[in-house]
């Protein structure tokens, strides 16, 4: 077995851990009404778009999401999160370096010795979710569940549905899919953006992601039958038939209370957290790699870390 199959599989545990670690670390977080930017590479840049929506759909304050090259050095805010698996990544320890001594910075990490924790004003670790896969999975969905259960959600639900889509057959049968476009709305364009790239990383696979409302603005124009069309969340109205008008295959955790591909798949399921639906896309990446006789814990062309000289 892949180190990444264990590590996808260990997402259940890992969030209720992450749960756990929100109430003793919460003085190490945003406060409401802070000015908040959420910085990472890669994946971590995904969870932090994902995040900067939820807080500002619950009313915490301003919060944005920068990849962490291209923050704005003359901006103001009154903390800065930095996402980082390794912490050794060299776009994000260069900016903890340049802001310390300025703004107030609180890393999330999986290694608790690593650089950025040294640079950082306030370091939340988490080992237990740290991997060995070059693939990002558990500790991604980890920092978001952290995340979440300090903006007040119910992470032992979001838990549950994770223990289902550890276990769910798959939305349909990967060697049968020549494209896949998934889509997302608000805090789902991070969870969109990040089960794309899994595809690519993992398989080498044709992948993309937009907002669902800008789908139809273009995208839409390679959608055909074998061409998957995938959405995480609510999705706007008519989208769903435009989608079958194309012969696409759909996958939607939201449509008619189930998942549903072209109108059916595991009938009478009530519907998934969208978080938990990434789960599914991790595991649909892996099956792809296997598909075509990749190896995913070693994607070509990529490190663990990014540590540029």
């Amino acid at each position: 077995m892949a180190y990444v199959d264990a590590e996808i599989t260990s997402q259940p545990d890992c969030w209720r851990e992450a749960a756990a670690l929100a109430t003793t670390a919460g003085s190490a977080l945003p406060h409401p009404g802070e000015r908040v930017a959420v910085i990472g590479c890669g994946t971590s840049w995904f969870m932090a778009m994902a995040y900067a929506s939820l807080r500002e759909q619950a009313g915490q304050g301003e919060t944005d999401a920068f990849q962490a090259s291209e923050f704005p050095a003359g901006r103001r805010y009154d903390r800065i999160v930095a996402i980082t698996r390794s912490g050794t990544t060299t776009e994000v320890v260069d900016l903890l370096a340049a802001v310390r001594g300025r703004t107030p910075t609180t890393v999330i990490v999986g290694d608790p010795g690593s650089p950025a924790v040294a640079l950082a004003t306030a370091a939340v670790p988490m080992p237990f979710a740290d991997e060995r896969s070059v693939v990002q999975t558990r500790f991604a969905t980890s920092t978001l569940a952290l995340l979440r259960a300090h903006l007040g959600e119910n992470v032992e639900a979001l838990a549950a549905d994770a223990e289902v889509a550890v276990r769910a057959p798959l939305p349909i049968d990967p060697a049968r899919v020549e494209q896949v476009t998934f889509l997302g709305r608000g805090w789902t364009i991070g969870l969109a953006q990040e089960a794309a790239l899994k595809c690519r990383e993992a398989a080498t696979f044709w992948a993309e992601a937009y907002p669902s409302m800008d789908y139809r603005h273009g995208p839409i124009a390679v959608a055909g039958p074998h061409r998957v069309v995938w959405a995480f969340g609510t999705i706007p109205d008519g989208l769903a038939e435009d989608i079958a008008a194309t012969g696409a295959p759909f996958v939607h955790s939201r449509t008619n209370g189930t998942h549903t591909v072209l109108g059916s798949w595991a009938a009478g399921r009530t519907p998934l957290d969208p978080m938990a639906d990434l789960i599914l896309a991790q595991r649909f990446a892996v099956a792809l790699a296997n598909c075509r006789s990749l190896d995913p814990d070693a994607p070509r062309h990529l490190t663990r870390s990014v540590v540029l000289a």
